[in-house]
């Protein structure tokens, strides 16, 4: 493969480096990393089958014998919860020719029974049928060799389920780091209680023209495209009536972007004044509009301080993007291919919301979020026009500059009495960084480098 300078002269032939796509003193990225075959083959080895991704959440498996099918990289798996409530995600793939056991998207049974042959697992993985198996395989064959493929490694975080395939790979709350507290921000409750969140209406799914790199560095906290929702704030689809979300609120916060160099995640975040209050929001149900506003004062009450922070868009390296504040969602950018990209997003309320909170976070989720959603809408033909502009014979030879507050990172940020884990950057004046986008290629470079994770987990020393 060949790799260009910015004169669009061949600089490189052959097998490359994640660090020679990736410069991070300059801030510039090949456009390669888009487009080429070759990389995106060795990312799905590299970079998808060592890390934590997220499979789905446990109110979607609520009865034993529940299924959710969903996916990791391009496997297709299977998070269900056998006859003795565990819980386990398992390769969707049957062991004697590879045919898909389950090919519903979800629901309850005592088995999965592969269409081309019969043989049968149970929800724990085991292998308990197999035709023909006295005559054919004269009782020979040991079914418990055979079972279901299980992932590695599993975690139930706050109903979250995160997986990965790597033996070796660090436990998932080591793998998130300090950025455990951004995540907390979509699981917990809106007043400020521990996890108590549930998936609401199932999950949307949908194909977009691009590679998944590029939804993945917007969610990351590309704060430069506002241009691109210019026309969905004055329609106005927020819950107050005004902008895409509650705009009054943030046109008075300090904006931050944190980033965790060493993990590869990051988020933006907002910090409220104290004075601050819930907009007169939620339209005009009084139901909708008391219930955030008890919940916006217990926040504040439990959480002190750190109740005035709201979260913005952020992701889990490599490909879960957090919405933490309403449309409060979790996406996934699965691959498929270099040249296209399967979205899943699911939506999430509190448990013990009213059912007309429900109801109108659903409808708010529909107008934001998704194919049909007036925001998402215009990312994708961001992205689709990018990644076609990124295919051309000529135009690869030229990279694209990621040097938006280059250099002005900072340890140890402390505002109004909170420090900030991380490195921060404050934008409330400049707008706009490109920081936690360096901070998603800075990673991906490191795993498309790396031997094991005795290269990548350096904060162990």
């Amino acid at each position: 493969m060949a790799i260009y300078t910015e004169n669009g002269r061949i600089a490189q032939t052959g097998p490359v480096s994640g660090s020679s796509l990736v410069d991070l003193k300059s801030g510039q990225v090949s456009r390669e990393i888009f487009v080429s075959d070759e990389i995106y083959q060795q990312e799905l080895e590299q970079v998808f089958m060592r890390s934590w991704l997220f499979v789905g959440h446990e109110s979607q498996i609520a009865k034993p014998g529940d299924y959710f099918a969903s996916g990791m990289g391009e496997e297709s798996v299977l998070l269900c919860r056998d006859r003795e409530n565990q819980i386990h995600v398992f390769l969707n793939s049957c062991r004697h020719r590879g045919m898909k056991v389950c090919r519903y998207d979800e629901g309850n049974t005592p088995v999965f029974t592969c269409p081309y042959h019969g043989w049968s697992y149970s929800t724990d993985g085991s292998l308990v049928g197999v035709p023909y198996f006295r005559s054919a395989y004269h009782e020979k064959l040991d079914k418990s060799k055979w079972g279901l493929i299980e992932v590695a490694q599993l975690c139930n975080y706050k109903g979250s389920i995160w997986a990965t395939w790597d033996p070796d790979a660090p436990p998932f709350l080591e793998y998130l780091g300090d950025f455990k507290m951004f995540l907390d921000l979509t699981l917990d409750s809106w007043d400020g209680r521990e996890g108590g969140s549930e998936v609401i209406s199932g999950v949307q799914k949908w194909l977009i023209p691009c590679n998944w790199k590029f939804p993945a560095e917007n969610f990351s906290g590309d704060s430069y495209h506002n241009i691109s929702h210019r026309s969905v704030d004055m329609v106005g689809i927020g819950p107050s009536g005004s902008g895409r979300r509650d705009m009054s609120e943030r046109q008075q916060a300090r904006r931050l972007h944190v980033m965790f160099p060493d993990r590869g995640h990051h988020t933006g975040v907002y910090v409220l004044p104290e004075d601050t209050i819930t907009p007169p929001a939620y339209q005009d149900s009084p139901v909708v509009s008391d219930y955030f506003a008890r919940c916006e004062e217990k926040r504040r009450e439990s959480r002190g301080k750190w109740g005035r922070v709201i979260g913005s868009p952020g992701e889990i390296f490599p490909n879960t993007a957090l919405h933490p504040r309403q449309p409060r969602t979790i996406a996934v950018w699965h691959p498929r291919g270099p040249h296209q990209t399967e979205v899943w997003r699911w939506y999430l309320v509190d448990r013990d919301a009213p059912d007309e909170v429900k109801d109108f976070l659903r409808h708010y989720y529909i107008r934001y979020s998704g194919p049909a959603g007036l925001t998402e809408q215009d990312d994708m033909e961001n992205w689709n026009y990018a990644h076609t502009a990124s295919r051309g014979t000529v135009a690869r030879r030229y990279p694209y500059t990621y040097e938006q507050g280059l250099g002005y990172e900072q340890a140890d940020f402390e505002l109004d009495g909170l420090k900030f884990p991380g490195m921060v950057t404050d934008i409330t004046e400049s707008k706009s960084s490109e920081d936690n986008l360096r901070n998603l290629y800075r990673r991906w470079s490191e795993f498309m480098d790396a031997d094991s994770w005795n290269d990548l987990a350096t904060w162990r020393g």
